[in-house]
């Protein structure tokens, strides 16, 4: 059908047509709406912000070992509320490098911010073909700045 409208219409007007259709416009990410930290709980950020250079595959993220969620790469992020305690915050990675995870200790409604950063340098090779694999870190981001950058991505 795509090509019957292409030749008809012309490649604009069905590029027109098929974003007016449901499902074929590009998504965004959905606003989260966060609310208050539950009394005894407190909350962990999970953003990432839009880098084009870098790679465009998912951030898999582990509190303690567990896998909790994925970071997009268009950015944004997600939140979850957890007991107060001491967390280890890692990210799925192809390439194995010094300060990938993050220790982080966390009290009763205390809100705190990790940023997935990726590296295209650290895990790529090759002459006539080239490759690139996903090596991301873990920054532990003070709350006004990540705030700040997490605007953009209506969080």
């Amino acid at each position: 059908m795509t090509g019957a409208l292409a030749f008809r219409f012309g490649p604009a007007a069905a590029f027109a047509i098929l974003l007016a259709l449901p499902g074929c416009a590009p998504q965004s990410p959905p606003p989260v709406s966060a609310g208050p930290i539950p009394p005894g709980e407190a909350r962990l950020w999970f953003y990432r912000d839009y880098e084009p250079s870098v790679s465009r595959n998912f951030a898999t993220v582990a509190l303690n070992g567990s896998v909790i969620g994925q970071v997009r790469p268009e950015g944004g992020g997600f939140y979850r509320d957890v007991p107060p305690g001491h967390y280890h915050i890692s990210v799925e990675s192809f390439g194995t490098d010094t300060n990938q995870a993050k220790d982080i200790d966390l009290a009763p409604g205390q809100e705190a911010f990790a940023k997935v950063l990726a590296s295209t340098s650290w895990a790529s090779s090759g002459d006539v073909t080239s490759f690139q694999r996903d090596t991301f870190y873990i920054a532990l981001i003070p709350p006004q700045q990540a705030r700040t950058e997490m605007a953009a991505y209506s969080l």
